[in-house]
């Protein structure tokens, strides 16, 4: 269908691709994924045509039809949503042709044969284009991606950015091409959109190309990972999860292989060194340099520098960080929500979901203490300390400072090294740390916003998407320290493995009311259509704050903080337990029967007291079960 063969690409300098070989098949369901700058964005590029390579050869199959969707968006034409629609998927052409036709049969003086004949073409070739049942199909997709019934008659430039790029996606999925290219498909897409997407996905007929930072997505979506590093394309044909597993084992193998050569190399060049000026061991020497120089030496690519984040913390907070009552928010006598209960305790880590205008980031907004409510309150607990992110986090940075100057600002314990190992990892490096705040992108405003909250002294954090812009892997070092802070976490994200990873308990709004959900998100999903009744504390329902359902939360948390303990308490004795078996294959620990018998007593403690942990560890484990139901 699409077969790529020696493709090379460099901009000034800088090389892009070299001899990059890759097949798309008419059926693939392919994941291509790379760290920031490796070139994912061109390689579509270069596939649709809008750039042309260097050197290699792109071979398409005769008539093949190929619908890319751009991570940036032009600005959209000003017609009607639906007009817009039927004009990306051709049958406006054919409709329009149809009316012509029909104009003229009723001309009196026309060709009425001849006429009828094509009146029959173009009308078995709108039948053929789905167009009696493309409307109906339109609103299909269009309430998928999460528009709303009328919003088909509104003009396209009257919709934000964001439901640009939704209506952008609705054109190209509904033209139906040979090949769907798709780059980061679910920035602008909130869990229900990302679902619908992942299910229309599966059922279409041609080939699906993603790329995508959205780990879920490309384990639902994608059966192959096409993995772009140093300008070439490692192929791996199975799930993205089995990919990542294959790539960690690929690379201990190339590691070792790496290690005997070098072991080998060294050998050859001491051999060298030691008899290069005996002219007895000429000819030896000669062989050896003729030897080394036919070695095809491996070459181990230097990922990015292992970063290690902790958040700093504050004192703890009192037991109840923040409580909401009879909260109300509405612009211009629009309800956005209305009647908002809860309370948020101590160590908590809750995400906040929703479809997108639902009212996650104004609700992040009052709680933050940003926006006030129409009604109603926001109280923060004793000795809160807290810390808000927001999606519009360029109001947290100075733009007359530089990067560097930014990263310095913010007080805490690393020093000048260790802050500018952090900036690399969230992608300034070099000499970009110099630049002005003030020439950054959206995308890095957002990046230096979040690397100086990370530094930040709190005991809660209010974050609203905090991994938009940021790669794999630097979402994961984001996750290792949000997973090893102590403090209470509120989230909102569409990052679905970043939200199944830290949240254990789930707040919905929902059609201007709020839902509880005390588990994590994937457990949220299984039993959100069982909760449909809103929160109102005049009447019990799955939200409601009744005492009972306080005290069943409290117990979960309790649990949770248990279990976590068993497993530290676990890990600690499995630990020991090892060390002491090490030191007892030593020979001078041999030598000693007084440490042998003082250690062999040790684990033999460490031994029973570890069956005593796994057993509670089983209790506790089974009581949570039987709570969260």
């Amino acid at each position: 269908m699409i077969d790529i063969k020696n493709l090379s690409l460099s901009f000034g300098e800088h090389v892009i691709f070299r001899g990059l070989n890759l097949q798309i098949t008419n059926t693939a369901r392919l994941g291509i994924v790379g760290s920031n700058g490796a070139g994912k964005t061109t390689l579509l590029r270069v596939i649709t045509g809008e750039i042309e390579s260097d050197s290699g050869v792109i071979e398409r199959s005769k008539g093949l039809t190929v619908g890319c969707l751009p991570q940036d968006l032009a600005e959209l034409e000003s017609v009607p949503l639906m007009q817009y629609l039927k004009d990306k998927a051709g049958i406006s052409r054919i409709e329009s042709k149809l009316r012509n036709v029909e104009e003229k049969l009723s001309q009196t003086d026309a060709n009425h044969d001849s006429l009828l004949q094509e009146h029959s073409r173009l009308e078995k070739m709108f039948e053929d284009s789905g167009g009696f049942a493309f409307e109906s199909m339109a609103m299909k997709v269009l309430h998928g991606l999460g528009f709303r019934k009328g919003d088909e008659s509104k003009n396209c430039r009257d919709f934000s950015g964001g439901w640009k790029m939704r209506i952008a996606m609705a054109g190209l999925l509904l033209s139906s091409p040979d090949v769907l290219l798709l780059d980061e498909p679910t920035n602008h897409l909130d869990t229900e959109s990302m679902e619908w997407l992942e299910g229309w996905l599966r059922t279409h007929k041609g080939a699906v190309v993603s790329v995508s930072h959205d780990t879920r997505f490309l384990e639902n979506t994608a059966d192959s990972i096409a993995d772009l590093e140093h300008g070439v394309i490692t192929l791996y044909p199975c799930s993205y999860d089995e990919y990542i597993a294959a790539k960690e084992q690929s690379r201990e193998l190339l590691e070792k292989a790496f290690s005997r050569q070098q072991s080998e190399i060294r050998r050859i060049e001491s051999f060298i060194d030691r008899f290069r000026y005996k002219a007895t061991k000429a000819a030896q020497v000669q062989s050896r340099i003729k030897q080394l120089e036919k070695i095809e030496r491996i070459e181990i690519a230097q990922g990015a520098k292992s970063v290690k984040l902790t958040i700093p913390e504050a004192p703890p907070s009192g037991r109840e960080v923040l409580k909401v009552s009879g909260l109300a928010k509405y612009y211009d006598g629009v309800k956005v929500f209305d009647g908002v209960n809860f309370s948020v305790e101590r160590g908590e880590r809750v995400a906040l979901v929703g479809v997108n205008g639902a009212g996650k980031s104004t609700l992040l907004r009052l709680l933050s203490l940003n926006e006030p409510p129409t009604s109603g309150t926001v109280k923060h607990g004793h000795n809160v300390k807290f810390s808000y992110y927001s999606q519009e986090s360029a109001q947290n940075i100075n733009y007359s400072n530089t990067v560097w100057e930014e990263a310095r600002s913010v007080s805490s314990k690393l020093n000048d090294v260790e802050r500018r190992n952090l900036l690399g990892a969230f992608l300034f490096s070099g000499d970009e740390i110099y630049k002005p705040a003030s020439v950054l992108s959206g995308g890095e405003k957002a990046r230096l916003a979040l690397y100086k909250l990370m530094l930040e002294s709190t005991n809660f954090l209010i974050l609203d998407e905090p991994t938009n812009h940021l790669d794999t892997d630097t979402r994961e070092i984001v996750e290792r320290a949000l997973l090893k802070y102590q403090g209470t976490l509120l989230i909102v994200s569409h990052d679905r493995h970043f939200l199944d990873a830290l949240a254990e308990r789930v707040l919905e709004i929902r059609d201007g009311n709020l839902y509880d959900y005390p588990g994590n998100y994937s457990w949220f999903l299984e039993k959100r259509e069982e909760t449909l009744t809103p929160v109102d504390d005049s009447k019990p329902s799955a939200k409601t704050k009744s005492p009972k359902r306080d005290d069943n939360l409290r117990e979960i948390r309790e649990v949770k903080k248990s279990i976590s303990q068993t497993e530290k308490n676990i890990s600690g004795h499995e630990s020991r337990v090892a060390e002491i078996d090490g030191l007892l294959c030593l020979p001078e620990t041999l030598k000693d029967s007084q440490m042998i018998q003082s250690l062999m007593t040790e684990r033999a403690n460490l031994s029973r007291e570890l069956e005593e942990f796994y057993s509670r560890w089983e209790e506790l484990s089974l009581k949570l079960e039987e709570l969260q139901q």
